[in-house]
């Protein structure tokens, strides 16, 4: 059975079962923006920041963390008022690990059904 996929610019892009990018390297603001767009998501520089923080987190780590590890390095890194489920849900309302990674090009978080 083939992967789902999507086009974008006459490219096709492969995505997992859940929406996922199956290869994180071919992820760009482009897709990022496709992706948000299909979750309802208008990006905003408040998105972004998370984003681009996120893809970072996982190149170092290589691996998506889950809501608690990431709402605790976001508030180290970018102050405590940012690093509150609320603010992250008020973002990615539709789980702020797993919406944030899925347009990050990330794979789906551990511990995330």
């Amino acid at each position: 059975m083939a992967l789902p996929s999507f086009e974008l610019n006459g490219e096709i892009y492969m995505v997992d079962e859940d929406g996922y990018l199956a290869d994180f390297q071919q992820w760009n603001q482009e897709i990022a923006i496709h992706l948000a767009t299909h979750n309802h998501i208008t990006m905003t520089d408040a998105h972004w920041e998370i984003v681009h923080f996120l893809r970072k987190y996982y190149q170092e780590y290589r691996i998506a963390p889950m809501i608690r590890i990431l709402t605790r390095v976001i508030g180290k890194t970018f102050g405590k008022e940012k690093g509150t489920t609320r603010y992250l849900y008020e973002l990615f309302p539709d789980g702020p690990a797993k919406q944030a990674c899925k347009i990050a090009g990330l794979p789906k978080p551990t511990g995330c059904v």
